[in-house]
């Protein structure tokens, strides 16, 4: 056995779910519809769990000769096999609207992994009495996943308030000065919120697999 499969253009990881839970996710920039039927329908062959191709659009989706795949084209995320909800509770906060398609991929690839998810919409700091009308609910989750831009300060707000894990994601929403994103990213990494997590500028899929170690590694120790 060499735990992946060669098709020429790829080598697929076919180990990945034994190893972490989840099949190997395929990420569609670069790749041809094609090649992304090809890798897919190995991944359905060879494991169980759902199957994802992310940052894919529609146009593409189309073209992919899978049947049975089910595309989300906010989260620009096309899934086969999704998995049934999990006990593990999710809190998705995004400080304002313009982050939602952002949240929109988290709050997708945890649906379809199985994670059960609570999205809780446009309470940044600016008016932070939005946030506190909801910290029982950010309270309540198993893990919480802040979606931020401008200068990232909902990561740390949220940090401070809840005893959950937090896993912050910095997008590129702001001017000039927010630095497409870095700005929120550097002020995420200095939190004085300890025990941030903090994932790559406008990552929603990064955040999602944050959350999925530790239901995973939660489920194992049970």
């Amino acid at each position: 056995m060499t735990g992946f499969a060669d098709l020429g253009y790829a080598r697929v990881d076919t180990d990945r779910e034994a190893r972490q839970g989840l099949p190997e996710v395929v990420y569609a920039p670069g790749k041809q519809p094609a090649e992304i039927t090809g890798i897919v329908t190995e991944l359905l062959a060879r494991s169980t769990g759902p199957v994802l191709v992310t940052r894919l659009d529609a146009d593409a989706a189309a073209q992919v000769g899978v049947p049975g795949g089910s595309y989300h084209e906010t989260a620009r995320l096309l899934v086969w096999r999704p998995a049934p909800p999990r006990p593990f509770r999710v809190c998705i906060a995004t400080a304002g609207t313009a982050d939602w398609p952002v949240a929109a991929e988290a709050e997708a690839v945890c649906t379809a992994i199985g994670l059960t998810t609570h999205v809780v919409r446009d309470v940044g700091v600016a008016g932070l009495h939005r946030l506190l009308a909801v910290r029982e609910e950010l309270a309540g989750a198993d893990a919480v996943i802040v979606v931020a831009g401008m200068e990232g300060a909902l990561a740390s707000a949220v940090g401070g308030l809840v005893a959950c894990p937090v896993v912050a994601v910095p997008t590129s929403t702001g001017y000039g000065a927010a630095l497409d994103g870095v700005t929120a990213l550097l002020a995420m990494l200095a939190s004085c919120a300890a025990g941030l997590t903090v994932v790559n500028i406008d990552s929603g899929f990064g955040a999602a697999m944050a959350a999925h170690r530790l239901a995973h590694t939660a489920a194992g120790r049970r």
